[in-house]
């Protein structure tokens, strides 16, 4: 059975603070009643009300806060797909009735490149065999440039049909194109997008690649950045950064320290954010494939990791640390690490975690500022941040 939606259903599944791979998980978003538009304000008023009284303990100061588009704003999308005779849609379900499909006509927090090739995708899977028989899912990622590409998920191999059919339907709609099926993936084209989007007078470059964390809402994933920078001018010295993925915050961050050292676990991450560095002319960054439990205990004086070869550590003179944790938060080592640094720049994607290391760090650092980033509207989620700077009489640990 299934019904029929205009757009995202009141409590259809939407994914957030998705990273996946080493760093993180998949999560669920806890949706609110409705996808109104002239509901946001209030919506986003409750959410930041909510934050200010979780962190009033710890003396947060007014933080600012970032709204998002309240529609078009979301940059990755994924829908199962929806058989009924001769008729293929895209479906979710509704969490309290897992069973019922919500096919959906249109997905108003699509951006404008998903929005535009959902109905064309839909007919032309429709009016081919080959690209319709068994598909299970279809996954969107775009670009705030407007780059998009299309992961077609199947339940059976393969062929030579399907593959020229992919081929026509990539030249016709001007996209890059993906096809999945079990221990099978052609790519037809790249399997990676390249965003570009201007920020503080410097137009930045991010090579994204298909299946690795991006930020969802473009539009908010720059005002992060641009608070971020904010926070950090001035500060000088050297930066940390833990968890630092594709180089979304490396890239804006690294002009305003001396020199950057940024950790990432998973290696297509990496191999973007090298690309990265380079395609941005960014030159004071050192990249290391290493854990936040391996990079503090290196700086603990701990065994020695080859990966750090090369890498002198005693030579940084580190001022700040920087973290974008998965939902999980830092670990205790990570905590300890960071207690060694006069300043904290912290981006969360789960408040409740970063009230815990707030608390383990509130005895030597207090909150000298603090965001709001409706990354998720329309949802419980809120992405927050904090400067954290080293109290006047706590003393850095030797």
């Amino acid at each position: 059975m299934s019904r029929r939606q205009a757009y995202i259903p009141p409590l259809a599944p939407t994914l957030i603070c998705d990273r996946t791979g080493p760093v993180g998980r998949s999560v669920r978003d806890m949706p609110l009643p409705s996808f109104n538009p002239a509901d946001y304000p209030a919506q986003l008023a409750d959410k930041v009300a909510r934050y200010k009284a979780d962190f009033a303990a710890f003396g947060l100061p007014e933080p600012a806060v970032f709204e998002s588009a309240r529609e078009a704003y979301r940059l990755r999308a994924e829908f199962r797909m929806w058989h009924e005779g001769p008729r293929v849609d895209y479906a979710m379900f509704d969490p309290a009735d897992p069973k019922q499909a919500i096919v959906l006509d249109a997905f108003a927090p699509a951006a404008g490149p998903i929005a535009a090739a959902m109905p064309v995708l839909r007919d032309r899977l429709m009016a081919s065999e080959p690209l319709k028989r068994k598909i299970f899912q279809v996954e969107f990622l775009a670009t705030l440039s407007g780059e998009l590409m299309i992961s077609l998920v199947y339940h059976r191999p393969l062929d030579d049909a399907w593959q020229a059919a992919a081929e026509a339907l990539a030249a016709d709609m001007g996209v890059q194109l993906i096809g999945r099926s079990r221990k099978q993936k052609i790519v037809i084209g790249r399997d990676w997008l390249l965003e570009e989007f201007e920020l503080d007078g410097r137009q930045l470059k991010y090579k994204q690649i298909e299946g690795s964390f991006t930020q969802p809402n473009g539009g908010v994933n720059r005002q992060m950045l641009g608070w971020a920078r904010a926070q950090a001018a001035g500060i000088g010295g050297d930066l940390l950064e833990l968890y630092c993925g594709n180089g979304n915050f490396t890239i804006a961050l690294a002009p305003l320290f001396g020199r950057v050292l940024a950790t990432e676990m998973s290696k297509p991450s990496v191999q973007a954010a090298q690309f990265n560095l380079e395609a941005n002319g960014v030159a004071n960054v050192t990249m290391v494939r290493m854990a936040s439990q391996e990079i503090s205990d290196a700086l603990a004086g701990g065994r020695e990791y080859r990966r750090m070869q090369g890498v002198d550590l005693a030579a940084y003179r580190f001022s700040t640390l920087f973290v974008d944790p998965p939902r999980s938060g830092l670990d205790a080592g990570t905590v300890a690490l960071a207690r060694g640094f006069d300043h904290i720049l912290y981006i969360s994607c789960n408040p409740n975690t970063l009230q815990e290391n707030v608390a383990a760090l509130h005895d030597t650092h207090e909150i000298a500022a603090a965001a709001a980033f409706d990354q998720f509207p329309y949802t419980h989620h809120l992405e927050c941040g904090l400067l954290l700077k080293r109290r006047a009489a706590a003393k850095a640990p030797a």
